[in-house]
């Protein structure tokens, strides 16, 4: 399949992803198409790796902005991983700058808990 433009570039969670992936899904069996390999593996990977709904995802993707220290793709990041521990959350924000407390990176994993 090729690209011939981009028309519209938005920042989506994995859980949105898997949703919009499903509808694809529906739409080809409905028609009766044969899906790619490609779109298989990917509806495979992302169910596989979402681990809560859509909008409960970009909730805390929402909520995560709200930090200070908090970069969109960090959030984006942190919402499709779900990180249960500091270690998990500070190698996500490894190759940042600057370094969280414990008193934020527990705040950030009470919201990824509550959201889970």
């Amino acid at each position: 399949m090729k690209v011939k433009g981009i028309i519209n570039e938005e920042k989506i969670t994995l859980q949105e992803l898997r949703e919009e992936l499903l509808k694809v899904e529906a739409v080809r069996l409905e028609a009766g198409k044969e899906m790619s390999y490609e779109l298989r593996r990917s509806i495979e990977h992302a169910n596989h790796l979402s681990k809560t709904s859509a909008g409960s995802s970009r909730e805390l993707v929402e909520k995560l902005l709200e930090f200070e220290k908090m970069k969109p793709e960090i959030a984006f990041r942190i919402a499709g991983i779900m990180p249960q521990s500091r270690d998990e959350l500070r190698a996500i924000y490894a190759k940042e700058r600057f370094n969280l407390t414990g008193e934020e990176l527990d705040e950030i994993l009470d919201l990824v808990k509550v959201h889970f």
